[in-house]
């Protein structure tokens, strides 16, 4: 370790909470800068994604996209995999979902559909990462052009199916039917009533409780397991996981596939949960910002959580700013959320050698006094 090396706390808590706060100052000064109070639209902002009737529920529900997402992006990057085609994959897996709804709802029961449609949205999401991550491992091809290939190819024969054999006879937007009653996943609010609770209605459902399973999921795998150990290995030296007999293509492979899964299990909360039938462009760059998601939550399942509930408090509570303020328009909430991004992401090691420094001095003046 280098004498400016920070310690592990400070790197995955300290320097996020240093990016965050200078991407909300910058917002605040560029807030003062267009006449408004930036304190007051923080305020605002934070109400109406915690304290509102609902607003909670609708940030949680936003938070289960993310954390999906930010799960998909970790996975393949433990292995210095850049999956940027979480936006194709989870198209693919609300397409996996549809038609087991489709085909399966006028005959079978809710209770048999739903996990079968939710074993399709892993698979059709896995299946369409697993083709990079072959072309990868076996072929030389970059996962990162060919996952953003993908992701063009996606939308384009989702068009193709909602414009045509999937659409709904006797109408013209593309979407599908609406799925048998039954086959949707539990509201929460539902659930809270029926203990008594006095809770605004949301959109938010069990698909939270999985993606917070599915978390705990990924961290077993990654810290727990002999499969994780070798996907770090090969992120930290590929020939040195060659070396020691790990099959590195294979893992490439699996590791793509798992990542796909976790995309396309995004289709549990939009289509199984809210919207009930599969309908063009429902994944809304969720897969996008899945990769801002996972660089700020450093990879590591609690720090997605935690990264997924800012930017679920950002989406909600700027809905409510563009709402109180003229001049704050949803344009501004993207700026933002784009501040985060570059603060976290692209200037995410700005502030490293500064406080790695600081570090330095108050050790050797601890050592001193020792």
């Amino acid at each position: 370790m280098s004498a400016t090396a920070l310690p592990r706390w400070a790197e995955i808590g300290l320097i996020p909470l240093v990016n965050l706060t200078l991407a909300f100052t910058v917002s605040g000064v560029v807030v003062a800068l267009i006449g408004e109070n930036p304190v007051e639209a923080m305020s605002i902002m934070l109400k109406g994604a915690f304290i509102y009737p609902g607003g909670l529920g609708y940030t949680l529900y936003y938070t289960t996209n993310f954390i999906f997402t930010g799960l998909a992006v970790s996975v393949a990057f433990h292995a210095m995999l850049f999956n940027i085609g979480g936006e194709g994959q989870a198209s693919l897996g609300g397409l996996g979902a549809a038609l087991v709804c489709l085909a399966l709802d006028p005959f079978l029961p809710g209770l048999i559909v739903v996990p079968l449609a939710v074993l399709a949205a892993a698979a059709f999401g896995a299946g369409w990462a697993l083709i990079p991550g072959y072309l990868q491992a076996y072929r030389g091809s970059h996962v990162v052009i060919t996952t953003i290939m993908f992701n063009f190819i996606a939308a384009g024969l989702m068009v193709g199916l909602l414009s045509g054999p999937l659409m709904r006879p006797g109408q013209s937007s593309p979407q599908t039917r609406e799925f048998a009653g039954g086959t949707n996943l539990a509201y929460l609010h539902d659930w809270a009533r029926a203990l008594g609770f006095d809770v605004a209605s949301s959109p938010l459902n069990l698909s939270f409780l999985v993606a917070l399973a599915a978390a705990l999921g990924v961290w077993i795998l990654i810290w727990r397991t002999k499969f994780g150990y070798a996907l770090r290995a090969i992120g930290q030296s590929d020939p040195a996981a060659v070396y020691a007999g790990i099959r590195v293509p294979r893992m490439i492979v699996i590791a793509m596939a798992i990542s796909g899964a976790l995309a396309g299990m995004m289709a549990l909360n939009e289509i199984l949960g809210v919207q009930h039938k599969l309908i063009l462009n429902w994944t809304s760059g969720y897969g996008f910002t899945g990769i801002a998601v996972a660089l700020m939550g450093r990879n590591h399942p609690v720090g997605i959580i935690l990264a997924s509930l800012l930017f679920g408090a950002l989406f909600q509570g700027g809905a409510e700013l563009d709402f109180e303020f003229q001049t704050i328009t949803r344009e501004m909430v993207l700026m933002i959320q784009g501040l985060i991004i570059l603060f976290s992401g692209a200037l995410a090691l700005m502030f490293t050698p500064v406080l790695g420094r600081i570090f330095a001095v108050l050790k050797a003046g601890r050592a001193r006094d020792a």
